[in-house]
This record gives C-alpha cells, sequence and structure tokens, in this order.
C-alpha cells in the first residue's frame, strides 16, 4: 500500500463526510453569519476575532456564497488535520494500521462538530496540530526550516484566534521543563518567532488603535459565559468529547511523557498538558482544548502498534481496533452531526442529558444541544423581514433602517436576502458597531428587530409588530418584527447616542 495512501483516504473521507451528512432542517449557524458579514467588510482585526476567517469569509462570497463554499473551510481544515495525524503516525514508525487508528480517532471525536461550522476553531485546531507536527519532524533530526514552519504556523494562528497565545505559553513552558530548551537559544527559533511576531503585526496594530477590544471582550466572556464553566465541568468535557479514543490518546500522552523512545518529543506531550491546566485555571471551554488531543492519537496509534506487534494474531485484531472508536461513536452520532429534524433530535437529546449536551452557556438544560438551536430560525428571520420591507411604500424602503439587538439576527438576515434590493441590517452588537450608519437623518422607518422589544410607540407615527419567529426548537423563537413609521429626532438622537456609548465601552478614550 502506498505510504500515503492511508493520510489521503481518511482526509478525503473527512471533507466528502461533512456534505454527504446532515439534516436540511437546520439553517447556518448564529456565529456563521456574523462571520460571513466580516467577509463583508475586510480589515485587519474585528471585535471578536483577528482578520484571518473574513478573508475566508471574503472568498466565499466572492465564490457566490452558498452552502457548499460556507462550508468548505472547516471540512478543509478538518481534511488537513486528519491528514497531519496519520502522517505524523508514520513519521514516528507507524505503518498502515497505526495511520489509519489515529485517523479514525480523530473523525470518531468531538472535532465531527467542530469541523461542520464556519468558526475559527477549525482552523485553529490544524494550526496546533501542524505546529506540533513540524517539531517532531523537526527533531527527526534537527532540520532547521521546520522551526520556520511552526513560525508561520503559529502567526497565521494568531491571525485567526487569541487562545494562540495559551497554546504559545503551553508550548514554551513544555520547552523549559525538558531538554529541548536548547530550542530557545537556537537562532533559527528566534527567526521564526519574528516571522509569527510579523504576520501577526497588522493585527496587533489594528488592537492598539482600536484601544485594545480583545481585553473587554476577554472579561465580558468571563462575565457572561465562562464564570459558569468550572475546573469539573472542564474535564467533563474533555472526557466526553474524545470518549471514543480515551483507550488511544491517554497511553499516547503517558507515553509521551514516559516511554523512552518518544523522550526527544517530550515537550509535545508537556504542551498539551500545560495547555489543559492552563485553560482549567481560566475556566476556559471544553472545545478551548480540542487542538491538543491530536498528536495524542498519533502516538497513541504508534504505541498500540508496537504493543501489538508482539502478538501473534495482531492481523486480525488491527482492523477491529481502527474501527472500535467509531462503533463507540455511532450511537451518539446523533449529538455530533445534525443527522436529525428537530423534533427528534429532542428525544435523542433527553437521553444524554446527564452528559451536559444540552447545557448551554448560561449554565442551564434546555431541549436541544445549544449549536443545534442555534442553527435553527434564521431564514424565517430573514423572509419575514423581507416581506415587512416589501410591504413598505416603494418610494421609502431605501431610507429604512434595519436594526437588530444581536449579530446572528443580523447576519441571518444579510446572507439570507444577499441576493434582494434591502439595506443591510444593522446592530450594536459586536463588530456591527464599527459598520452603523454614522448619519441617521432622514430615516422614514425604522424595523426593530428584537426578542425583547421595548415599547416605543410614543417615537413613531405608527409601531407594530408585524411577525415574530414561530420556530419552536429556535433559541431565538419569539423574536419580533416591529415595523416604526416617521421615527422621532429625539429617538434618532438616542439611537446616535446608544451607539456612541457601546462604542467607547470596547475602544474607550480611542472613539472621536
Amino acid at each position: 500500500m502506498p505510504k500515503r495512501f492511508v493520510p489521503l483516504l481518511f482526509a478525503l473521507l473527512k471533507f466528502a463526510a461533512g456534505f454527504l451528512l446532515g439534516s436540511p432542517a437546520y439553517d447556518l449557524h448564529r456565529d456563521e453569519y456574523l462571520y460571513l458579514d466580516h467577509g463583508r467588510h475586510l480589515a485587519w482585526g474585528y471585535l471578536e476575532v483577528p482578520p484571518l476567517l473574513a478573508a475566508q469569509a471574503w472568498l466565499t462570497h466572492a465564490l457566490g456564497g452558498g452552502y457548499f463554499w460556507v462550508k468548505f473551510w472547516p471540512f478543509l481544515w478538518g481534511a488537513l488535520t486528519v491528514y497531519l495525524v496519520c502522517r505524523l503516525a508514520q513519521r514516528l514508525g507507524g505503518g498502515w494500521f497505526a495511520a489509519a487508528l489515529a485517523g479514525s480517532c480523530y473523525l470518531a471525536t468531538a472535532y465531527t462538530r467542530l469541523n461542520f461550522l464556519f468558526q475559527p476553531n477549525s482552523f485553529e485546531v490544524v494550526a496546533f496540530t501542524a505546529c506540533l507536527y513540524w517539531l517532531v519532524v523537526y527533531w527527526q533530526p534537527e532540520r532547521s526550516q521546520y522551526l520556520y514552519y511552526v513560525g508561520v504556523g503559529v502567526g497565521l494562528s494568531l491571525l485567526n484566534k487569541y487562545t494562540t497565545f495559551f497554546f504559545v505559553a503551553a508550548l514554551v513552558g513544555a520547552l523549559l521543563l525538558t531538554p529541548q530548551r536548547r530550542l530557545l537559544l537556537n537562532r533559527h527559533a528566534w527567526a521564526a518567532a519574528g516571522v509569527a511576531l510579523l504576520l501577526w503585526l497588522p493585527n496587533l496594530l489594528w488592537q492598539l488603535r482600536h484601544g485594545i477590544p480583545f481585553l473587554h471582550h476577554m472579561r465580558e466572556l468571563h462575565d457572561t459565559q465562562l464564570v459558569h464553566m468550572s475546573a469539573a465541568d472542564f474535564w467533563k468535557e474533555q472526557l466526553v468529547m474524545c470518549l471514543p479514543a480515551l483507550w488511544v490518546w491517554v497511553p499516547g500522552l503517558l507515553a509521551l511523557l514516559l516511554y523512552p523512545p518518544f523522550r526527544p518529543y517530550r515537550a509535545v506531550g508537556l504542551t498539551s498538558v500545560l495547555g489543559l491546566l492552563l485553560l482549567t485555571v481560566l475556566h476556559g471551554k471544553g472545545y478551548y482544548a480540542l487542538g491538543y488531543y491530536p498528536v495524542l492519537f498519533g502516538f497513541g496509534a504508534v504505541l498500540w502498534a508496537r504493543w501489538l506487534a508482539r502478538f501473534r494474531y495482531h492481523r486480525y485484531v488491527q482492523p477491529v481496533l481502527v474501527a472500535l472508536p467509531v462503533l463507540i461513536t455511532l450511537p451518539v452520532l446523533p449529538l455530533l452531526y445534525p443527522l436529525y429534524a428537530p423534533a427528534p433530535m429532542q428525544a435523542i437529546s433527553a437521553r444524554y442529558s446527564g452528559l451536559g449536551v444540552t447545557r448551554w452557556e448560561d449554565g442551564r438544560q434546555h431541549a436541544l444541544p445549544q449549536d443545534y438551536a442555534d442553527m435553527l430560525g434564521w431564514r424565517e428571520l430573514a423572509d419575514k423581514t423581507w416581506q415587512a420591507y416589501q410591504a413598505l411604500p416603494a418610494a421609502t424602503r431605501a431610507r429604512t433602517l434595519i436594526k437588530c439587538s444581536n449579530y446572528g439576527q443580523a447576519g441571518a438576515i444579510n446572507y439570507y436576502n444577499r441576493h434582494r434590493n434591502m439595506p443591510p441590517a444593522q446592530s450594536f452588537n459586536g463588530s456591527y458597531l464599527f459598520w452603523f450608519p454614522q448619519q441617521l437623518q432622514g430615516y422614514q422607518y425604522i424595523i426593530n428587530i428584537d426578542d425583547e422589544p421595548d415599547d416605543l410607540t410614543a417615537y413613531f407615527t405608527s409601531y407594530q409588530r408585524v411577525a415574530a419567529v414561530q420556530n419552536p426548537y429556535a433559541r431565538e423563537q419569539g423574536t419580533a418584527i416591529m415595523v416604526g413609521a416617521d421615527p422621532t429626532p429625539v429617538l434618532l438622537t438616542r439611537v446616535r447616542q446608544e451607539h456612541q456609548a457601546a462604542l467607547e465601552v470596547w475602544e474607550g478614550a480611542t472613539v472621536k
């Protein structure tokens, strides 16, 4: 069998599975709409994430913006990750079995869900995996060019997600604790660090120019979401997310720390340990740690191959072990991938609620997993907003402000109405603050989208509810579409002041 056949096979399987599976009952995810709108406003930074995902969104729009191109990116990064995992097993001396077992572990764990969504997480995983893979190759034997690959990987990862800082801290700490600390004195390593900094520099300058909104984002994230994440919850999620491969990654981690043949790569194992400990202390979400496991699949698979080589009937056992992670996952696959419509999915979720799959970021249990509820009701909202807009007098439609209470609403309305002649939806939520109209005079209508609309009747000649999201499974159920005619100057001034105040929260003194 050709050496690269197994990695390529698993990469192709990973990429194709994304398009072959999934229920049409679901829309895109709430976050995907936000990131797609980033692509309409290219910049070196955003309030939520660095700019790399926006570049992918821009290409998606350039290619038509359809479902295939939205999902192309996470499926691609997932395919590249599983390819690297299989190649790592081969680099460590494993044959087809080690490569296939490592790939099977990746396909059967939480990356199924992760690589389904157009979010920065998929690239984060492939970036962390690639950096650790290149370090392994660098030590086989030392070849300086791979350090520059690591520098590029870290730089691109910094342009993708700021949790890369935790990865870098874990990696440096791991090097300091092992004989590989001499790498920190290597001039090529410092040059590679310079490459990483140079790649990230435009985003760093953007952060400084806008008052370092990253710090406010972290405080807000901690106060609204991470505060609900205890150390016990974090480690419970670690066991659940990669449970089908527990018997592979745990031996892989222990071997990296204790197995003499893997001693040259001990820093790789310690990077995973320190990364997990750092996220535990910082109350990180469980999925933040997913970038640390793929390399453990590779090392664990090689260890299993060496153990089985001593067994007389290992050729018969190997295919069973390769299939085992997938067989373990099959009963819970609907929890990882939207295979079923919401009604049957609710019944399935109820059976596994004890595992925390229906626990949302608010710390409470719900009918569906949060990601699933966040993929419902958006097309309905966009269509009803379009109908409300079309019902306005034709001569005044162009002077209509569409204001939403959150980025999911604004992004979904913009995405599903992208081929219709309609003003873009606006919001005070997230990066939409940068795109909100500066001049508010002249608007004759305001379409207000809100899940908890205020009574603004006094500010319009008429203000009425014309529609609402009715999907009972959607997180946005009940979100109202309100239409107001002839907004008063007092209201427009109030909107302007609220917009300015919201910007100042993020940018502080840098707002003029």
